[in-house]
């Protein structure tokens, strides 16, 4: 079974609308200000499970939490520096897995031996 792409655009806005139960011009107001940023083919919106998600996460930081815009986004540029740095670690930490796991490997084909 095909794994699903989150960023994959397959939503048009009106069932956008009804997953997050926010009106369209919410969504297009969100649009213009740039916390999301649907894709387009043939002049039509189309959002990911990504996009969706955002929205939803915009939806709770202003009604649930009260927060104003000018704060998620601050909030949502935050969140995507955690994930990317993130991401990075573990990257960094398999790859450091790998270099040890190497060098154990010189090691004992050398006889010597690894703390």
């Amino acid at each position: 079974m095909a794994t699903h792409d989150k960023n994959e655009p397959v939503y048009m806005i009106g069932v956008v609308v009804t997953l997050t139960q926010m009106h369209a011009q919410t969504i297009r107001l969100y649009e213009r200000l740039g916390l999301v940023k649907p894709q387009r083919r043939n002049n039509k919106r189309l959002y990911s499970e990504h996009d969706v998600e955002r929205l939803r996460q915009i939806r709770r930081l202003t009604q649930d939490m009260g927060v104003n815009l000018a704060g998620v986004e601050i909030i949502l540029n935050l969140l995507e520096r955690l994930e990317q740095t993130q991401a990075e670690r573990d990257t960094l930490l398999l790859r450091s897995a790998e270099i040890e796991r190497r060098v154990r490997e010189y090691f004992q084909q050398g006889g010597g031996k690894f703390p």
